[in-house]
């Protein structure tokens, strides 16, 4: 019993240290913006002006490319793509359309995007956007090949829709995406201190010493903190904003703000607080002031109570995954032994490309989890080939995904499938590995 407890103790303490690494600055900065993009395209991007496109009148220069961003488009997830799928085929998109909206749709997930290139790095996130979509197009061009007399073509309203969107959404969404840039993105004139606040406050050394036993600073408690407090009024604010918005509703959007705020800036506790006022903290407090401008003035009470709803579905079918996910990260990383890990997957070889698409497919996790686990694999010592083998490959492909899908295309098309996926994420990652040593020499 003497030898368990501290092994456990040894657990808890890395998959807390996994979480506190997860609610950094820089994390919050790119997850909370992505949060509220995600319920904008879900809420204000019409699905029509989609699918109209992926009609089977549509030509192929125009079908394919309207499917691979359609998933993007959509903000899907790997568990709603597959409805999706099936709705759009089975009405007459055609199987090539069809199968790029699958692969694409999961893997360019906007919330999984911003998540992988403030966690791991955005040669990885830029890979990962670029790759899907061309496979999502060449693999559903070779579908439609291999397959072109089995498919039905039925002309559906679903892809008669018309829908315009109007231009002060398209500028909502804009700052959206900016705000997501600006709290992210690592150039010197974000990250550079231009002015220094000393605040007079005295903090307590006996404060100091009992966070720093925790693996905190002031910073990383006030976010924590905060995050306690969103849920809450969240949970008050958000849960029926549907029908009408009450004043939780105001609470909640104002912690939001004050959340980014609190994450922007660099802060020093030795000695007296001193709060740094970096080009990061500038951009986020006046493109946060325009958002709110714009959603007063350009958007319908409806558009803003959907979007809201939409967010907090995303926020909370996703984030308490991601907390699970993060912590079962750190624990998972002392167990497995770092040469287990290099020896299957350490260099950039198509072996260890291929175990890097099997771990996705058989390690499979829900939309995000994959970004932590993924840079558990890293540091434990996988090669960025495989490791992007193994984030292409993880939304797309699993057990329970395959045997859906083969119910829907067959087990031909479904196995033709999978095995293209399997190949092109697997010279993938390593072409993506032989890259990054010509670049390094």
């Amino acid at each position: 019993m003497d030898s368990v407890t501290p092994f456990v103790v040894k657990l808890i303490e890395a998959g807390w240290l996994s979480l506190l690494d997860y609610l950094a600055a820089h994390v919050l900065l790119c997850l909370v913006p992505a949060f509220f993009i995600a319920g904008a395209l879900s809420a204000l991007i019409p699905q029509e002006a989609v699918t109209k496109y992926l009609g089977p009148r549509a030509a192929k220069a125009v079908s394919y490319p309207a499917a691979a961003l359609g998933g993007f488009v959509l903000a899907v997830c790997s568990c709603t793509i597959l409805p999706l799928f099936a709705g759009i085929w089975k009405r007459g998109a055609g199987l090539g359309p069809a199968i790029t909206f699958l692969f694409v749709g999961p893997a360019v997930n906007i919330l999984a995007i911003a998540y992988t290139g403030a966690a791991i790095g955005m040669d990885i996130a830029l890979a990962r956007i670029v790759l899907s979509i061309i496979f999502g197009i060449a693999i559903g061009l070779i579908m439609t090949a291999v397959f072109k007399n089995g498919e039905t073509v039925v002309e559906d309203g679903l892809f008669a829709a018309e829908a315009q969107v109007r231009p002060a959404i398209w500028v909502f969404f804009g700052l959206l995406v900016a705000t997501l840039i600006a709290g992210t993105l690592q150039v010197d004139w974000l990250t550079r201190t231009w002015l220094s606040i000393t605040m007079p406050l005295g903090l307590s050394p006996s404060l100091l010493t009992a966070l720093e036993s925790l693996h905190l600073n002031v910073q990383g408690l006030s976010l924590i903190g905060m995050l306690v407090l969103i849920g809450l009024a969240a949970h008050a604010g958000l849960q029926n904003v549907l029908e009408r918005v009450n004043r939780w509703t105001w609470v909640t959007l104002a912690l939001v703000v004050v959340t980014m705020l609190i994450a922007a800036p660099e802060v020093d506790t030795t000695g007296s607080l001193v709060i740094g006022v970096t080009g990061r903290f500038i951009s986020v407090t006046l493109l946060l002031a325009a958002l709110a401008a714009i959603a007063v003035r350009g958007l319908k009470h409806e558009e803003l109570q959907t979007w809201l709803w939409e967010t907090w579905r995303f926020a909370k079918q996703i984030f308490p995954l991601l907390i699970v996910g993060v912590f079962a990260a750190g624990m998972v990383k002392t167990l497995i032994p770092g040469q287990w890990i290099r020896t299957l997957a350490g260099s950039n070889t198509l072996l260890a490309n291929l175990m890097g698409v099997l771990f996705g497919v058989f390690m499979y996790f829900p939309t995000l989890v994959e970004v932590p686990i993924a840079r558990m694999f890293l540091e434990l010592g996988m090669h960025r080939g495989p490791l992007l083998a193994y984030l292409l490959a993880d939304p797309v492909l699993s057990v329970q995904s395959i045997l859906v899908t083969s119910s829907l295309l067959g087990r031909k098309r479904t196995a033709l499938y999978v095995a293209l996926v399997t190949v092109f994420s697997t010279l993938a990652g390593w072409v993506f590995g032989l890259v990054l040593l010509a670049i390094r020499w």
